[in-house]
């Protein structure tokens, strides 16, 4: 008789639960976190087969959620996260059960000597790891024309909104589309240019983006350490700001996560205010950007920038971005990736074959037919430079990509317009903050006729996540645009 009651709250109730509605029912002992987890897994075997979100649950996560119920009862509650189930993307190291891959065949048996800061921080606070997200093969930075979504050990992950027919986004994909099809109540995602914002846009969902040093990245399968940060991913802004709360913490091992003491809060629940976009300046950044959107998103964003000012924003609209039509390179990728990654895997345990990128490389090779299915020539091309970071080619472009993105880029735009944020369609501008180091937040803003998710994204200057998330909040608050995919 339980089975069939937890059956259908899984697929009645728990759809869009948020982390408030759950806590409410916990404490009124209508809900334990076991049964919680139970129905979350119930919903992940009946519904993922097909879309192919999560690469791994955890063995464990049924007894973390008695251990957590035990000691609600004894202690109280850690806080808002106290039994919330949590997926991590695939290249968040975690001391457990689980392997730690990438989306790679090559790590499919590696076990991470360690947990990630993040998780660390996420165990503290009382969430319970319910599993791995799939995500694109080493982060999207293995080769070009892979699709989005797609990895060697998880397959091909698909949109719960139109599977095979609307692009996941990526690489964050798993982490986008298991929180959107309602597989867990919050998810983490990792962006170097793109990688929350996408999959968050195209889910319908809420992805923040944080500014380089909120969030450490310590035991994150690295691509670049000046573009690499953690975010959260959910169904509502207060989810996102709950959990990015519990991750923005200094790290001893991330030095630049000291950076972060500017904020005099990191508890981002402060600044949800249903009002907060009245008399703030955004700017609306169409230059370049909705060039690459279909008429009919274009329509979308229309509407969207229509309601911005409908709840008291001051537009400005059609803003230049001195460096919006620069030419812009991944050098500091190419280079950054080699240094990064050999340094990660050889930390790894001895058992694991692959000890740096060189031997990744001949291990596709190797197993060309599983693992070469779209190739590895950005592999290839990282493998080619020295692994020292003293090129001429890389220091050029690190300072070429530092000082266009901010000094001739989006600080240049904020202090020209006195904006609070500049708004881009999806996750189309994604690629200024991104070698900035800056913050955004993509928030739900329609659907086009055929039902694909449209996401409006604000974008500011270094830590000033506080007014995005403000920005972000009013705007869901006014326009509560997210519906749920029909499974």
């Amino acid at each position: 008789m339980e089975n069939k009651i937890l059956q259908d709250l899984a697929n009645d109730w728990l759809i869009e639960a948020t982390i408030d509605s759950i806590q409410e029912k916990y404490e009124k002992e209508e809900l334990t976190a076991k049964q919680l987890v139970l129905m979350y897994l119930h919903r992940i075997s009946s519904y993922d087969s097909k879309l192919k979100s999560i690469i791994e649950i955890n063995p464990d996560a049924l007894h973390l959620a008695m251990m957590l119920d035990a000691e609600r009862k004894e202690k109280g509650p850690r806080g808002p996260l106290h039994g919330i189930p949590v997926l991590l993307k695939d290249n968040l190291d975690t001391n457990d059960k689980m392997h730690t891959s990438a989306g790679s065949l090559a790590l499919a048996e590696s076990y991470a000597p360690e947990d990630s800061h993040v998780t660390y921080l996420l165990r503290e606070a009382g969430a319970i790891i319910l599993g791995k997200t799939n995500m694109t093969e080493w982060a999207n930075f293995m080769t070009e024309g892979m699709p989005s979504g797609y990895s060697s050990r998880g397959g091909q992950t698909l949109n719960p909104y139109g599977p095979g027919t609307f692009d996941v986004g990526g690489s964050s994909a798993g982490s986008g589309s298991a929180i959107a099809a309602n597989f867990a109540v919050v998810a983490i995602g990792t962006e170097t240019s793109g990688s929350i914002l996408s999959p968050s846009s195209q889910n319908s969902l809420v992805g923040i983006k944080p500014t380089v040093g909120l969030v450490s990245r310590s035991g994150i399968i690295p691509i670049a350490h000046t573009q690499d940060t953690a975010g959260p991913m959910a169904r509502t802004v207060k989810d996102a700001a709950y959990l990015l709360s519990a991750i923005a913490e200094v790290d001893e091992r991330d030095p630049i996560t000291y950076t972060s003491r500017v904020l005099p809060s990191t508890d981002f629940t402060e600044y949800l205010d249903a009002n907060g976009l009245k008399g703030a300046r955004i700017g609306i950044a169409r230059d370049v950007y909705f060039d690459y959107l279909s008429e009919e998103k274009r329509t979308v964003m229309k509407e969207a920038v229509k309601k911005l000012e409908e709840l008291g924003a001051i537009v400005i609209d059609d803003i230049k971005i001195p460096s919006s039509k620069n030419k812009w390179s991944y050098d500091v990728l190419t280079y950054e990736f080699k240094v990064d990654l050999n340094n990660y895997l050889r930390r790894l345990d001895p058992s694991v074959k692959v000890r740096n990128l060189a031997d990744l490389i001949k291990y596709n090779i190797e197993n060309e037919e599983k693992m070469l299915k779209y190739g590895q020539v950005i592999l290839e091309e990282a493998e080619n430079t020295s692994g020292t970071l003293t090129e001429k080619e890389y220091l050029e472009a690190l300072e070429n990509d530092q000082y266009h993105s901010t000094d001739n880029g989006i600080d240049y735009v904020l202090n020209e317009h006195q904006l609070d944020a500049i708004v881009f369609p999806n996750n189309v501008g994604a690629g200024i903050p991104a070698k900035a180091g800056y913050p955004s937040v993509t928030v739900p803003a329609g659907y086009t006729l055929e039902g694909e998710p449209v996401g409006i994204t604000f974008t500011g200057t270094a830590y000033s996540e506080s007014t995005l998330i403000k920005l972000a909040y009013s705007f869901e608050q006014g326009t509560k645009y997210r519906i749920p995919p029909k499974l």
